[in-house]
């Protein structure tokens, strides 16, 4: 008679999840006879342990039919409900997907490619009970791993342990975890698997022996403070034994944590009476001591850890918990999985869940949590099968970029499965795409036009950026040096240096790149160097009581303060327009007082070499009581509205424009737009500015200097 693994623990299912899990391995056993236990049982039961709903174990048992049988969908879609189908259905596509992936990885498969797998897995699953699917369903690979050749056995051990055994940890399932660790450590490290084995095996009596005492000892000690407490020796893995010791540096009769004691108490203040008792009856170590209670694990294990110095000088590892703490630490999410009685859900199921791509512990919220997860981020393929993830409706682009640099700025095409793509295609999680490079392709200024759609990720903007900055940073250095050179031919490299410096720049071709790009005024710079060099000359300030009447003045003097002179008349010069902050150089004028320019005015330039005496220092007051006039630029793809929404953000924040002059190419379609505008606050035009610039088709905008 066939041996059945179902009759213990059926007991504690429905009627109706018993006579559904029949069912399925009934349908098993037709297509798939055996006198042995069905792969079926095994899954059944490797799932019925982490507490999942009798619907997933049908599907799990689906999956092995659709896996190993070829059998039709519409066959199963016959005999089974709608959801159990769809459920097993959707399993075998990813499983499917799954194992594709992989084996474009093979050999490469390692922690550093495997990080993003997972969490590429789940963003594709309509129902979060898949992935307890999809990780049963690799513990039976993994048990039934011994008769296969060994190239089999180490890809799927490989797979075991850089990608299920990291997602049971994320879900935090420890009971999962552990199993497929070891018995991958079994098949990629034999020798040192045996060796740990065999050196556990030897000293098990003496172990077991040396544990009961302890037991005992610490049972007794807590049920004297009145406490009910569950007292029991902790089985240790042999793949976490191997991991302390290649961490530590350590040898196996150096490790003390073989030896180790579980406490579980009925609520968390209990907890650290525990700890107190045992850190009476023992000395313990203080820096192997760690609360997970007060700081839990990213997956929400909690669990307090010392290690303390035990009878005849063994050291003995303990970890107190409560009932609900241990659940969780062996089950994770999948401790919680089942409706709760009233429909009420587990806080901390619901936090875990939410980091783990937002699933949670139902089927209904988790199709919306689904949802939202996929609205962040997506992950894609390379053609070699690592996961590279991207934001939302990430295209080709932002995946060329991603993969490096130069495959972004050298790309001219690609390909998603197979075939040919606009590179503005927003691409779907588990898409392979592949990239085509040309040797003299350039990145375009269209790429960085939000609205043409090439680019969704500010990190790719970015590297756009940077590359036209780059590109013509030899360009920028020589203008930049040639408008310097102009104005003061006698500054020296030392010199450049020096106001590189004072601009917080590295050095004099970064000054030189500013200047030539427009960032920074040639004029600014010069005069800055002579500020320094020499004082403003008291002649000049007697030249003007000379030459301006006291009687007039159109500015208070806490607008602009003009040194040493009070009561003059004076006027903010209209070729630069000069604002609050920015450097300011009066020149007298013959009968109107003193224009007041910006230090870096091309104009005062002119003026100052022709007539160094008329220059004198001014600089903005304390308060500023009028409008300030700024002439500012805007290029922008030319389209129906565009006047229209530039002047939407003017009016919206209260900017009043003087005058206005618009010029469209008709050719390249760029519209230039000049405006006057008017201010009555300091650090506005910067806001002004960054708000110009986020209207649709807006390419630039500056301040004309």
């Amino acid at each position: 008679m066939k041996r059945s693994l179902t009759s213990h623990w059926l007991d504690t299912r429905t009627p109706n999840e018993v006579k559904e899990i029949h069912r399925g391995l009934a349908f098993e056993e037709k297509l798939h006879p055996s006198d042995a236990i069905s792969d079926g049982e095994i899954i059944a039961e490797i799932l019925n342990q982490i507490n999942v709903d009798g619907e997933s174990i049908v599907a799990a048992i689906l999956l092995i039919v659709l896996d190993n049988n070829g059998i039709a969908p519409d066959k199963i879609k016959q005999s089974f409900a709608v959801s159990t189908t769809e459920l097993a259905l959707e399993a075998h596509r990813l499983y499917q997907e799954e194992k594709s992936w992989l084996s474009k990885l093979d050999e490469n498969l390692n922690e550093e490619t495997a990080k993003s797998h997972h969490m590429m897995l789940l963003s594709m699953m309509s129902d979060v009970r898949v992935v307890f699917i999809l990780l049963a369903h690799q513990l039976l690979r993994m048990r039934k791993l011994g008769d296969a050749e060994p190239a089999e056995q180490q890809r799927v051990a490989r797979e075991a342990r850089y990608v299920f055994a990291p997602l049971a940890n994320r879900l935090g399932i420890a009971h999962l975890k552990w199993e497929l660790e070891d018995l991958a450590f079994r098949y990629l490290e034999p020798d040192d698997y045996k060796q740990i084995a065999k050196s556990l095996e030897e000293k098990r009596i003496d172990r077991e022996q040396y544990m009961e005492r302890i037991v005992t000892q610490l049972s007794h000690s807590i049920e004297d403070v009145g406490i009910s407490a569950e007292v029991s020796g902790r089985p240790k893995h042999i793949y976490s034994i191997w991991r302390k010791m290649q961490k530590k540096n350590l040898k196996f009769s150096d490790l003390y944590d073989v030896r180790a004691i579980r406490v579980l108490v009925d609520d968390l203040p209990i907890c650290y009476n525990v700890l107190s008792v045992v850190h009476e009856l023992w000395q313990f170590i203080p820096e192997e001591y760690d609360d997970y209670i007060a700081a839990p694990k990213s997956n929400h294990y909690q669990s307090l850890h010392t290690a303390v110095i035990g009878p005849e000088g063994r050291t003995v590892e303990i970890q107190i918990r409560t009932h609900e703490m241990h659940e969780h630490a062996e089950l994770g999410v999948a401790a919680h999985w089942r409706y709760k009685e009233g429909g009420e859900q587990d806080r901390h199921t619901e936090e875990t869940v939410d980091e783990l791509r937002e699933l949670i512990n139902d089927e209904q919220a988790a199709g919306k949590k689904i949802q939202r997860s996929r609205a962040s981020r997506i992950y894609v393929l390379s053609p070699k099968g690592n996961v590279v993830e991207l934001p939302t409706d990430g295209t080709p682009l932002d995946f060329a970029y991603h993969i490096h640099t130069e495959v972004g700025n050298k790309c001219r095409g690609a390909k998603v499965n197979g075939k040919m793509v606009a590179l503005t295609t927003a691409l779907q999680s588990g898409q392979t795409v592949e990239i085509i490079t040309g040797k003299n392709a350039k990145p375009s200024r269209d790429w960085l036009i939000p609205h043409f759609g090439y680019l969704k990720s500010s990190r790719s903007m970015a590297k756009v950026k940077h590359y036209f900055k780059r590109e013509f940073r030899d360009e920028h250095i020589s203008t930049g040096k040639l408008q310097l050179a102009k104005l003061e031919p006698e500054l020296s490299l030392a010199n450049y240096t020096e106001l590189a410096h004072h601009y917080n720049m590295r050095n004099a071709d970064d000054l030189f790149a500013a200047v030539g790009r427009g960032e920074l005024g040639a004029n600014q710079v010069v005069n800055h160097f002579k500020s320094k060099q020499q004082p403003a000359a008291d002649t000049a300030a007697k030249k003007l009581q000379r030459l301006t009447p006291k009687t007039q003045k159109n500015h208070k003097q806490n607008d602009i303060v003009i040194e040493g002179i009070d009561d003059v008349l004076s006027a903010l010069a209209r070729c630069c327009k000069p604002m609050p902050g920015e450097d300011l150089q009066g020149f007298i004028t013959r009968g109107r007082g003193v224009s007041i320019h910006r230090a870096d005015c091309i104009n005062l330039l002119n003026l100052q070499s022709q007539h160094p005496d008329r220059i004198i220092p001014v600089h903005w007051g304390e308060k500023l009581a009028q409008n300030f006039e700024v002439d500012i630029e805007i290029i922008a793809l030319d389209r129906s509205g565009l006047l229209r929404d530039v002047t939407a953000v003017l009016s919206n924040n209260n900017i009043n424009v003087m005058a206005a002059n618009t010029y469209t190419d008709k050719k390249t379609q760029e519209a230039k737009m000049r405006l006057t505008v008017e201010f009555n606050e300091q650090g506005k035009l910067a806001s002004l500015l960054g708000k110009l610039t986020n209207v649709r088709g807006v390419l630039e905008v500056y301040r004309v200097r």
